[in-house]
């Protein structure tokens, strides 16, 4: 992979609701090769940014491209981004394994590729158990194994820990340290900001809408102390300027 065709580049994104700036002309880019955290209150526009990068909400302005490209443009968009935005929508009749090959015949991919992404995600044994039976915490490891089906460049994830146990968790930041480690680009979001502290490399941080600071780890840490201590005195302090 072309380094380029894993970076993603948010320029601009704005979108308003009933005349109320739910996005503010909101810029960033996420590396390949690092573990981007997106953070910010409820509320702060981060959902509405990520459909906006998907193609799922068409902005008012701005732009967002993979690799130079935007969403709706590309040839294989499931071999380029994965996304898991929420654990939900899956029929509870389905099996796991029928849910992941009807959405690989769909996108042209391999059957087998059903099998390896449940190994992968640690739902091997429960492949062929109705998803009505799976708790929440394995619906987000279908989640995920859908989004990895196409073997993609870069992983979009919205609050993916949400209902894991504290083994299940701990395996999740392994996987993604692992998979940005192999020159891919992950962006997450979390509220959960002492597991983010453990896992980002960067963040970007949204307030109403607006972006409040864009940094490494290292630097917000070296200016704040840690992830938690710098989050809540940039939320606070413009919460007072408001």
């Amino acid at each position: 992979m072309h380094e380029s065709e894993g970076r993603v580049e948010v320029s601009g994104l704005t979108k308003s609701y009933g005349g109320v700036a739910a996005v503010d002309d909101v810029s960033f880019t996420v590396e390949p090769g690092s573990v981007t955290g997106f953070l910010g209150p409820n509320g702060a526009g981060k959902t509405t940014t990520l459909r906006m990068i998907l193609g799922l909400v068409r902005p008012d302005r701005g732009r967002a491209t993979v690799g130079g490209i935007e969403y709706a443009d590309l040839a294989a968009p499931l071999e380029v981004v994965g996304a898991a935005l929420e654990s939900t929508g899956f029929h509870p009749g389905r099996t796991g394994l029928d849910h992941l090959r009807i959405y690989a015949a769909a996108a042209s991919l391999p059957s087998s590729r059903a099998d390896a992404v449940l190994e992968l995600v640690g739902l091997a044994d429960a492949g062929n158990r109705s998803v009505g039976g799976y708790s929440l915490g394995m619906r987000q490891r279908l989640a995920l194994a859908t989004a990895l089906l196409g073997d993609p460049d870069v992983l979009i994830l919205d609050e993916p820990a949400n209902g894991l146990d504290p083994e299940g968790i701990v395996w999740l930041r392994q996987f993604l340290r692992g998979y940005a480690e192999a020159g891919r680009s992950v962006l997450v979001s979390s509220h959960v900001l002492t597991e983010m502290q453990q896992l980002v490399d960067r963040v970007v941080i949204l307030h109403r809408g607006v972006l409040i600071r864009q940094a490494t780890l290292e630097e917000l840490s070296g200016d704040h102390g840690d992830l938690e201590t710098a989050f809540f005195e940039l939320t606070t302090n413009r919460e007072t300027r408001a």
